[in-house]
């Protein structure tokens, strides 16, 4: 005897009820508080701007979110264990150009796929970098000082904090630009390195927002920003852009960051909530005042900003003959 076919009414009825029960079977997010890893120290950038975000951010998702510091290894190190977190959206990494542009183009192996092995979620801040001389340099613009460099006996010699870092690729990237006759002087102690170019033993630095008071007091001079537009820190200061070397852009950023496979709802709830943040005035005020400027990317954005700093880097990397 076949069996009988189900009514019209039970059809109905099965079709209401498998969304919910597909819902029952994925609770809200977030259900729980939320991890979020910063690979970098207590009281970096990074871990001062992921605890502002955070305190908008805990408020619109209900759920308290809670900072894990993981140093070492250029934020590599601390990355590393996300990638096998749940794709769940209750662990997520604020990560930067450290770990996920610089050591993917300049690192003979890494751990994981910067790109492909996490979800976007979206970028929040950039932190640009200043080019700065000895007011004993005859240089007051960018023009000037490639000319001086290549007038002078050897060449201008630069410091950074250490091969590899964003202050010292800026530097290899303008050279390759312009031509400039630079040699890098890295540092380990980034304080010895400004107190050095203030006494004048090296000529140029290229160094973050902390770098300004020198300026300011009148014991560096400032030459240009590295950044796609003039900063709120020193706005009467141009870009190299805005001086005739269109490709000179070296920042560093900071982003957000899930597991791989993050489910797209998720995903973008995070992005939305990330974004209304950094709208926020006050919000937005504390990180100009902590030497960072919000520059929002959503995910689709920020996967394709950060395949071009790999391969900006990698360039730059390969010119400069610079392997970490």
């Amino acid at each position: 005897m076949a069996a009988p076919r189900p009514t019209r009414r039970a059809l109905a009825a099965g079709a209401l009820l498998a969304p919910l029960s597909a819902a029952a079977q994925s609770p809200p997010f977030p259900s729980r508080p939320i991890r979020v890893v910063v690979p970098f120290a207590a009281g970096s950038a990074t871990d001062i701007m992921t605890r502002h975000l955070a305190i908008h951010m805990q408020e619109a998702l209900g759920q308290p979110i809670v900072v894990e510091n993981r140093a070492g290894g250029a934020g590599v190190t601390g990355s590393e264990p996300v990638v096998r977190a749940p794709a769940d959206g209750h662990t997520l990494l604020m990560s930067a150009v450290s770990a996920h542009a610089i050591a993917p183009a300049l690192r003979q192996t890494m751990p994981f796929d910067a790109v492909n092995d996490f979800t976007q979620i979206g970028r929040a801040c950039t932190s640009t970098n200043f080019i700065v001389v000895n007011p004993a340099v005859p240089a007051t613009n960018l023009a000037e000082l490639v000319e001086h460099s290549k007038r002078v006996p050897g060449s201008v010699s630069y410091a950074s904090g250490g091969v590899g870092g964003s202050n010292h690729l800026a530097g290899e990237l303008l050279r390759l630009r312009t031509g400039a006759n630079l040699v890098h002087i890295p540092y380990a102690n980034q304080a010895q390195a400004v107190n050095d170019v203030v006494a004048g033993h090296v000529p140029m630095l290229i160094y973050t927002v902390a770098i300004l008071p020198h300026v300011q007091a009148g014991r560096l001079r400032a030459l240009a920003v590295t950044a796609e537009e003039r900063q709120p820190q020193a706005p009467e200061l141009p870009t190299a852009i805005e001086q005739g070397v269109p490709d000179v852009v070296a920042n560093s950023w900071f982003a957000f960051f899930g597991p791989p496979r993050l489910p797209e709802p998720i995903r973008d709830r995070l992005w939305e909530v990330l974004r209304r943040a950094l709208a926020d005035p006050a919000i937005h005020q504390k990180l100009v005042e902590t030497g960072l400027t919000p520059a929002p990317l959503g995910p689709e954005a920020l996967r394709r900003f950060q395949i071009e700093e790999i391969a900006k880097w990698t360039e730059v990397g390969r010119a400069a003959g610079v392997r970490i």
